[in-house]
């Protein structure tokens, strides 16, 4: 592929969405159909030849005589000229004339040419690996399969319940609700995060209105054999014209044709909204992911659930009261394990043991002061997920002892293998409920299915955010979930009568939502992470 010469971009460097409504690339009041029919047939690409061949068209073959004779051949037909196993044969002996027979459908002087230009009619051509190796895709409204006849509406070019509204022989597409682009091929979630390396939509604009070429367009492809297979690859490139990043630009783009020059530009995509600035902002996402997350829980008898911490914050040297922030889980008496997105480095923070009711002060509680915090190294905050989302709280104690063991503060083990999916944990913490977004007061239990991980991964759920970082626990069905508040706690399962905190609650898509189950942190995993910042021994 090539990708050299690019569109001016007029100094614009934000993403094409920074505008607001009403901006002239808003695709709803923008009739960019109109004219439309008239310049696809004074396009020179798009002129329907008589006979269809297009002509030899062996200057472009001219073109490159140049690189055969700096090779400094053998002789006319050594090394041979011919592309696509054409046969040389000599034609005048002396004057380095040669003749190429060419394998159907290759024609012209080096058999380069499976698509011509007229070939396609009204449409463009694009290289295919199977004969005749060339497929014609049409520039509505003219139709398949040689792009020559046109009916304006008949069939409707506008998808997803568009509306087709004629206007002589060009088109506009009334869209329904959420629907964009010029056919209504753009869903209301079609959008991308950070740079679009994994942007999979259906936007083929280029920010300037120009329709994208198809990614295997002979402007693109260089001679040679067809790259795609009828799926995407890895990088989301295939038979088709829609926005990609495969190499890493700011967002996705596109080629497309100007005239005879092939130029790219970044597309009419929009970027995924992001609410947030830090974490901590998104817990007042509605439809985002949130990274906070009991829905459906129930009051623990006291004592249950001895390793369940309030982790407490308030702004750095002030006398401000202390307030709940997230969850924990005691690991040992001097350390606590918590969510790494709850760590702010401007906060006083403590946590209090043994407490079930945070809105009284309670005889069994212990009030411990936060003398560190650790995140760890490789934690990443995305838009979409929260990686390596892991922290240990150091408390400060005397003489290496802080917690005091009684029948209300106990320590959580840390997992030493995999546990079956399908099997009942326990997720708790003081987060918002079906009935208190704000929170509650008393300490709430439920129980969650550890769940599949390539279930989880599947487009309908979580898609490919997750990583082995990351385990998915509740229910499908929805309804029983972590939420607001409860971020950093512990996902408890009991294996041979002992407890051991097997996930920390990191992230979700809202609470107890439908295929939206929630994501924590895969304790095993980081069980070496543990111990070196802990000296805590096996």
């Amino acid at each position: 592929m090539k990708k050299k010469d690019k569109h001016n971009h007029h100094g614009r460097h934000g993403p094409p969405h920074e505008h607001g409504p009403g901006h002239p690339h808003d695709r709803q009041n923008k009739r960019r159909g109109h004219g439309r029919f008239d310049a696809i047939t004074h396009d020179e690409f798009f002129q329907i030849i008589p006979g269809g061949d297009g002509g030899d068209d062996d200057e472009d073959d001219e073109s490159s005589d140049w690189l055969y004779d700096l090779q400094e051949p053998e002789g006319v037909c050594v090394p041979n000229p011919c592309l696509h196993n054409g046969v040389c044969r000599e034609k005048e002996r002396g004057k380095r004339k040669f003749k190429c027979d060419c394998p159907k459908p290759f024609k012209g002087k080096k058999c380069p040419k499976r698509c011509k230009r007229g070939q396609c009619g009204r449409g463009e051509c694009v290289v295919t690996s199977k004969p005749p190796y060339y497929e014609c895709k049409c520039k509505a409204p003219f139709l398949p399969p040689n792009c020559v006849d046109y009916e304006v509406c008949e069939p409707n070019p506008c998808q997803n319940g568009g509306t087709c509204v004629r206007d002589g022989n060009d088109f506009d597409c009334t869209c329904s609700p959420g629907f964009t682009g010029r056919l209504c091929k753009v869903g209301p979630d079609d959008c991308y995060t950070d740079d679009g390396e994994s942007y999979r939509g259906n936007v083929s604009e280029t920010d300037d209105g120009h329709d994208c070429l198809f990614w295997n367009s002979h402007f693109v492809l260089e001679d040679g054999t067809n790259p795609f297979d009828t799926t995407d690859k890895e990088d989301g490139l295939g038979p088709h014209n829609y926005c990609r990043n495969p190499d890493g630009e700011r967002m996705p783009w596109c080629f497309y044709r100007k005239g005879r020059d092939l130029k790219w530009d970044y597309c009419d995509v929009r970027k995924c909204d992001d609410p947030t600035g830090t974490v901590q902002d998104m817990w007042t996402a509605t439809a985002q992911k949130q990274i906070t997350r009991i829905y459906g829980g129930l009051k623990p008898t006291p004592g249950s659930l001895p390793w369940q911490v309030s982790v407490q914050m308030r702004p750095r040297n002030s006398n401000v009261p202390f307030s709940h922030t997230c969850g924990g889980v005691l690991i040992e008496s001097c350390w606590v394990l918590t969510a790494g997105h709850c760590i702010q480095t401007n906060k006083d923070m403590q946590v209090v043991l043994g407490s079930q009711d945070l809105s009284a002060k309670e005889p069994d509680e212990q009030v411990l002061t936060v003398e560190e915090a650790i995140r760890h190294e490789n934690y990443s905050e995305k838009s979409y997920a929260v990686y390596n989302d892991i922290a240990l709280l150091r408390l400060k104690g005397q003489n290496g002892k802080c917690a005091e063991e009684s029948q209300f503060v106990k320590t959580a083990c840390l997992p030493d293998g995999p546990l079956p999916d399908g099997m009942e944990c326990t997720i708790s913490g003081w987060g918002s409920t079906e009935n208190s977004s704000y929170g509650s007061h008393h300490l709430l239990e439920a129980k969650v299915l550890l769940i599949n991980q390539q279930k989880c991964s599947q487009p309908q759920i979580y898609g490919r955010v997750l990583d082995n970082g990351m385990l998915c626990a509740g229910h499908l069905a929805g309804g029983v979930d972590s939420c607001q508040g409860d971020s950093g706690g512990p996902l408890s399962c009991e294996q041979n009568s002992a407890y051991m905190v097997y996930g920390l609650v990191s992230w979700g898509d809202q609470c107890g939502k439908k295929n939206k189950p929630g994501i924590y942190t895969r304790v095993a995993k980081y069980v070496d992470w543990i111990r070196s910042k802990t000296m805590i021994k096996k």
